[in-house]
């Protein structure tokens, strides 16, 4: 194969990641030729950036031609379990966005198909590839900090109202949870980072700041209160229904505890009406402490008496700049695919982990919505957990 031949389905918003493949150059290993969308005036767009690739508002027409290899599901949560199925059994190599579905049995069918039809598959964890978290991973991994045991990681989603809560993202029926969502990240980085899956659940959330009286037709532009809303939208077509209207039933303050593999315990807090954007990581082992600060760049190591020269500094790592999209990540996931179709390597993003994200997520918001119960995480298809 000369170059891998892609087709994107959801051209805009996380679809714009597929313009990485889009490689005409000597030595380039993709190209970008189609795209589907049931948005014309996104499809439109999409036409004028490369007006040689085919484009339909059918995603399974993308499916039925012979020129396209792989396919880049980039459309809303609620559709990865149905884009991905068909992909996968039109005989497509498929990058899928996260979350990888929105239920647990979606993720299932999904790797169930995935197995039948040997295809390559892999899952949109672009965090993976950010150099601050991979240089995290690798001071875990060092054995700096000893042996793992308590991991807390915090998720400031500044303007959470913006992104989530002007439209489907903001319904149980469309999103299942932001646990999903927004934290099927956080969630896989805790994974990840820690080299241990989750076990068991508890968590508590609330609806604490959106939904409300107003009408669910009701869109920023429109509204009455536009100059004085705390939360008013305008400028995102398609995503301007007032945050504060009556179907908005997902929380936007969530607490997870978890119950990792070989002991290690975690918890995960998530706000989406706070006024700043900031992940905070802390990874605590016997030896020491790992922290993160993403608006500064920068990674701590405290380390305490161990009996080792480990024991003899602490350490600040300045984390080097990355260009490209997500911090950099964007130009390196996409490569990581390439590299997964065309010369057989595993892909750092697997669709295990793409599953046991969203199986954290789903589980934990059961366990909300029942008050805080403990439940146990569904295991992975027995043939796909070694």
């Amino acid at each position: 194969m000369d170059k891998l031949r892609v087709g994107v389905i959801g051209v805009s918003g996380r679809g714009g990641l597929a313009r990485q493949w889009q490689q005409p150059q000597a030595g380039g290993r993709s190209l970008l030729v189609g795209g589907a969308d049931v948005n014309e005036g996104f499809l439109k767009k999409f036409s004028e950036d490369l007006p040689d690739a085919f484009v339909s508002t059918d995603y399974r027409r993308l499916l039925e031609r012979p020129d396209i290899d792989a396919i880049a599901v980039c459309s809303p949560d609620f559709c990865h379990e149905e884009h991905a199925v068909a992909a996968l059994e039109a005989g497509k190599h498929v990058f899928c966005e996260k979350p990888l579905a929105i239920t647990v049995p979606g993720c299932d069918r999904i790797l169930n198909t995935w197995r039948a039809h040997g295809q390559r598959l892999m899952v949109g964890f672009n965090m993976r590839y950010m150099n601050i978290f991979r240089v995290m991973k690798e001071i875990l991994e060092s054995g700096v900090i000893g042996q793992l045991k308590a991991v807390w990681v915090r998720h400031f989603v500044g303007h959470g109202g913006h992104f989530y809560y002007h439209d489907w993202h903001a319904t149980q029926r469309q999103a299942t949870s932001l646990l999903l969502q927004k934290g099927s990240h956080d969630i896989d980085m805790i994974h990840w980072l820690s080299g241990a899956y989750t076990q068991r659940v508890t968590a508590f959330g609330a609806l604490s700041y959106y939904g409300g009286e107003q009408p669910n037709d009701l869109e920023c532009p429109s509204c009455d209160r536009r100059r004085d809303c705390p939360d008013v939208q305008t400028a995102w077509p398609g995503h301007e229904r007032c945050a504060f209207r009556q179907e908005v039933d997902v929380e936007d303050n969530n607490m997870v505890l978890m119950q990792l593999e070989g002991g290690i315990l975690a918890s995960y807090l998530q706000c989406h009406f706070t006024p700043d954007y900031h992940r905070n990581y802390v990874f605590i082992g016997t030896e020491g402490r790992l922290e993160n600060s993403e608006p500064e760049n920068r990674v701590w190591v405290q380390t305490r008496r161990s009996g080792t020269w480990r024991e003899l500094a602490d350490r600040t790592y300045e984390i080097k700049r990355a260009h490209g999209t997500h911090g950099g990540a964007d130009p390196v996931i996409a490569e990581d695919f390439l590299d997964m179709v065309l010369d057989g390597k595993e892909p750092l993003a697997t669709p295990l982990a793409g599953r046991n994200s969203v199986a954290v997520g789903c589980i934990a918001a059961e366990s909300l919505r029942q008050g805080g119960q403990p439940l146990d995480i569904p295991p992975a298809p027995e043939w796909c957990r070694g």
